[in-house]
């Protein structure tokens, strides 16, 4: 008999959102079936068709459903082409704002099936997300980006311990989530506190005092600039990495491009509460429309949320299906079917319909 159903916001989005967004639920829905689960999809105006239909980007209705909800998927949001007066503030800082969204986590894994420069990676970054040097994030009022004349510009990085700490706590218990079948569990703390001695110094002094509250976990550090040279070199030695803003936006992409790309890289911005599943790639207007983006990425993310999500509210269901959503994708990747930009010829549709076929199977 099927469940009661789990009730899951959508934010479209723009560009390919309109396409990888429905790929993702395609599949999210075959996987929930198979473990006798209903979703129901509670789609909400956001983006540039919200503008159209509501005269900003994201709504007060959007917001007023998103407080009832534990759980949503955002698509690619192309704030870059809104008009001047919606583009102050990015829709994704709206929803990272309200919703204290502190964590995001950026796994990367390379598939099999899938070329990669670095094929024994997988690392989960994970990502201070309400701090540092980010001009939507570093002030309680206003921005700390500013121009005192035409030719000096200024921004100002936040950094608290309180954040810190509770950052480094996700970091360590992620650790642990993932140290199975004998991989011990290790989390490198990066920094830049030979330069930046009070910010970085002290989000790396946080992490330690944290660290120390799991003996089980080994704990290293290095710099950004070494850490992002490490990761080229030899992937295979890092699990987890935890830092600030700034360094962890940046290494997660590096990462999700040595795995194979950023069109397979998943992610969710969470609080303790809250699951806010959202690809780490843009809208891509260029090939908006023409049915050949890749959808892994939205899929991993939705796979993501539901794992997160059911873990936080004890649902076995949507872990279920997480994992089934998860197998399907990695087996349709290793029998070489994928979209074009992966050396496949399927379309989006055409990839989520084999995936969630095989969901079932999974």
């Amino acid at each position: 008999m099927v469940s009661s159903p789990r009730r899951v916001g959508v934010l479209t989005g723009d560009g390919i959102g309109l396409e990888v967004v429905p790929a993702a639920i395609t599949v999210a829905d075959a996987a929930a079936a198979a473990e006798d689960l209903r979703i129901d999809w509670d789609e909400l105006p956001f983006g540039a068709a919200a503008i159209a239909s509501h005269g900003e980007p994201v709504p007060d209705a959007t917001l007023s459903a998103l407080d009832d909800l534990g759980l949503w998927i955002v698509g690619p949001h192309d704030s870059a082409s809104y008009p001047p007066e919606h583009s102050s503030r990015t829709p994704g800082a709206v929803l990272r704002t309200r919703y204290g969204l502190f964590a995001n986590l950026r796994p990367a894994k390379a598939f099999s099936g899938v070329p990669a420069t670095a094929p024994d990676i997988d690392v989960l970054i994970v990502r201070e997300n309400s701090e540092g040097l980010y001009a939507d994030r570093n002030m309680a009022v206003g921005s700390g980006e500013f121009m005192p004349t035409p030719d000096v510009a200024l921004a100002v990085g936040l950094v608290t311990r309180a954040a810190s700490e509770r950052i480094a706590r996700v970091a360590f218990e992620a650790a642990r989530d993932r140290a199975v079948s004998g991989r011990p569990a290790r989390v490198t703390i990066v920094h830049k506190a030979n330069v930046l001695r009070l910010t970085t110094g002290l989000f790396r002094d946080a992490c330690r005092e944290v660290g120390e509250e799991f003996p089980d976990v080994e704990v290293t550090e290095q710099h950004v600039d070494a850490m992002a040279a490490l990761l080229v070199r030899r992937p295979a030695d890092f699990d987890v990495v935890v830092t600030e803003n700034l360094f962890g936006d940046i290494l997660s992409d590096l990462a999700g491009e040595l795995a194979g790309s950023l069109g397979i890289a998943g992610s969710v911005n969470c609080s303790a509460t809250q699951v806010m599943a959202q690809a780490t790639h843009g809208a891509a207007p260029d090939i908006a429309g023409r049915g050949v983006a890749n959808p892994v990425a939205m899929i991993a993310s939705v796979s993501m949320g539901f794992r997160r999500y059911g873990l936080m509210t004890d649902d076995p269901a949507l872990v279920a299906a997480a994992d089934r959503m998860d197998s399907a994708v990695a087996d349709t990747l290793a029998v070489s079917i994928a979209t074009a930009d992966l050396g496949g010829t399927s379309s989006t549709s055409e990839f989520a319909d084999e995936v969630a076929r095989r969901t079932v199977a999974a």
